[in-house]
């Protein structure tokens, strides 16, 4: 499917950005990149498939173009303005290049992150609810101050996280792929998860959706969580067992704030709708204004590394640029 790319010095490049105003945000473009619109209804606007070599895929959803990169021959590098990349690779194969837009959403992910802790523990959502009818009800809420959080995920959002819990107070225990050590403590490894859940208040998802990390929080996990926990999921919907959190949560036992869910929507008719310890919102964490003026930074970046024959930023499959020494 893909091509090896040859020196940059000369209109080598031809890159089909999602919209036009974001075509327009991007400025002057790097000498040897050509870019024209495609929005992967009908062709390229300017440019045939054959001669498209990067692809930047719509935001937020991506989902209806990626069966067009099948198409692409020329295709080198597909770069999302996600951080997840799930289901890319899969359509292009492995000698296409493949980057993320880590960096960009974490700001707003992990603001959402501590928002929704926040937002359930203190009954947040059970005041909005109670707002239309005039209802007063108070109660002593859970505090996050003192609460203990396992942080599973210490990427760059998981590590946004983790800084902006800091003034929070709480007892934070971090979960990575493996157990190592950093500048900021230990680091668990995920075949603790289910030992460490017995004593967390809070666990947190925001760990990519690969295929180990599938179903990763599942019922044994969430069985140990003690009663009352809290279940948060800005990761991908997948991460979590949804049937087994449904039970846990329909019962009582648990409650959960998710930005995410498996499926994605959840249908009309699914119980954690209805459920009063149930907090959902549809897939926002990084929809924020930060993302405009960060995404362009990153593409500008991204084109200018391309055109100058250099590696680009947060590769995830290198394809191409495998044997790149920049």
């Amino acid at each position: 499917m893909s091509a090896t790319p040859t020196a940059a010095t000369s209109a080598d490049w031809t890159v089909a950005i999602p919209d036009r105003e974001l075509l327009s945000a991007l400025g002057p473009l790097p000498a040897g990149i050509t870019a024209v619109p495609w929005d992967f209804d009908g062709e390229p606007d300017g440019a045939q498939v054959d001669q498209i070599d990067v692809v930047v895929l719509p935001y937020p959803d991506a989902a209806g173009a990626l069966p067009h990169l099948a198409k692409l021959k020329n295709l080198k590098l597909v770069q999302a303005q996600t951080t997840g990349v799930d289901g890319i690779a899969d359509v292009v194969g492995p000698d296409v290049a493949i980057a993320s837009a880590a960096g960009v959403h974490a700001a707003s992910t992990a603001e959402l992150a501590v928002g929704l802790m926040l937002a359930s523990l203190r009954g947040i959502d059970v005041a909005a609810r109670d707002q239309p009818e005039g209802r007063w009800r108070h109660e002593r809420r859970l505090s996050l101050a003192d609460r203990k959080v396992l942080l599973v995920g210490v990427g760059g959002i998981g590590m946004e996280i983790a800084r902006r819990l800091e003034p929070f107070e709480v007892q934070l225990t971090r979960v990575g792929t493996h157990a190592r050590d950093d500048s900021d403590g230990h680091i668990h490894g995920t075949g603790e998860l289910e030992q460490l859940a017995a004593s967390h208040d809070v666990l947190v998802a925001i760990t990519p959706l690969t295929d180990a990390t599938h179903g990763l929080i599942d019922a044994a996990i969430l069985a140990a969580l003690p009663d009352g926990a809290l279940v948060v999921n800005v990761a991908r919907g997948p991460v979590v067992d949804t049937d087994a959190l449904t039970a846990e949560v329909v019962s009582g036992r648990l409650s959960c704030a998710l930005d995410v869910t498996d499926p994605e929507p959840l249908p009309p008719d699914h119980p954690l709708w209805r459920a009063g310890n149930a907090l959902i919102t549809p897939h926002l964490g990084g929809d924020t204004t930060a993302f405009e003026p960060r995404i362009v930074r990153l593409l500008q970046d991204q084109l200018a590394a391309v055109a100058a024959g250099q590696t680009p930023q947060n590769l995830v499959q290198p394809g191409c640029f495998r044997n790149s020494s920049s």
